[in-house]
């Protein structure tokens, strides 16, 4: 299994922020799971608008298209 681009204690801060008194360990690798196949889904979108662009860099204006059009969908 590849390591995450996210650690546990940075998910279990997302949940104390969310109002979580504890939480389980198969919840952060859920947590875990969805928000890497989220991220990716809207990197790859992001690339693809900046290489539209004729650009090699992605910008936070790729990101929030990306992020705009994947809400949308």
């Amino acid at each position: 299994m590849p390591a995450s681009e996210f650690g546990a204690a940075a998910i279990y801060r997302i949940f104390k922020k969310a109002g979580a008194q504890r939480v389980g360990e198969d919840a952060i690798g859920e947590f875990r799971g969805a928000l890497e196949e989220i991220g990716l889904d809207i990197a790859k979108r992001a690339v693809e608008f900046a290489s539209h662009a004729g650009r090699k860099t992605v910008k936070s204006s790729d990101v929030k298209l990306a992020i705009k059009t994947y809400l949308s969908s």
